[in-house]
């Protein structure tokens, strides 16, 4: 499907609606209202609430594979290189998309909804994939061990991010930043997650010290 302005302009209120209410509690008709669009726009354009969402995950998820696509042909980087600019280009994500993020996670925990929950696991499955490709180039070419559990990987990554999301007001408060404005706290978060994430897999990938 193209998406058009429009497309967006609905996806990115029913990402609104669906991060303060919760999937189950959002209507079309609450979409709608938000987005000033008819009801029958949304019907017309994704189907279903359960389509939209569907729609939604590969708005926000749908550009992976062709990022590395693009770094499996760049010769210039080490495979290392290329985890790492995963990694900050999903820190980056990550904050910038908060709200999805925590749909994703609540979706998740509630576990109630078995259209969303098959939908979510297809394109967790396709992204874990995707990253595979990346970490057996870089075992073909030397650069990491064998084997990877590429899921165990991934999973450290995005849990540690959400938690850190999650939990800011605490770390702020642990590590007595009080005079950090939000967005310095941010870049703070940002910066440690990288450091950490970056040490993390590449001890778990590489022979380096």
């Amino acid at each position: 499907m193209v998406i058009s302005p429009k497309h967006i302009q609905i996806l990115e209120t029913a990402e609104k609606l669906f991060a303060a209410k919760g999937f189950e509690c959002t209507t079309v008709r609450d979409i709608a209202e938000e987005a000033g669009v008819n009801l029958a726009m949304i019907s017309y354009y994704f189907g279903s609430k359960a389509k939209l969402m569907e729609y939604l995950f590969e708005h926000r998820t749908g550009n992976i594979g062709m990022r590395v696509e693009n770094l499996l042909k760049n010769d210039s980087l080490a495979p290392m290189e290329k985890v790492e600019l995963l990694i900050d280009e999903h820190i980056e994500r990550a904050v910038q998309q908060q709200r999805f993020h925590k749909i994703m996670l609540c979706e998740q925990v509630i576990n109630k909804n078995p259209v969303i929950i098959k939908v979510l696991r297809k394109i967790k499955i396709r992204n874990t994939q995707i990253i595979e490709t990346l970490i057996k180039d870089g075992q073909k070419k030397g650069a990491f061990k064998k084997p990877v559990d590429v899921v165990l990987l991934l999973s450290t990554m995005i849990g540690t991010v959400n938690q850190m999301l999650i939990n800011k007001t605490y770390y702020r408060d642990f590590n007595k930043l009080d005079d950090l404005t939000d967005e310095q706290l941010q870049a703070l978060i940002k910066k440690r997650l990288s450091n950490h994430i970056k040490k993390l897999f590449k001890a778990i990938l590489t022979n380096e010290p």
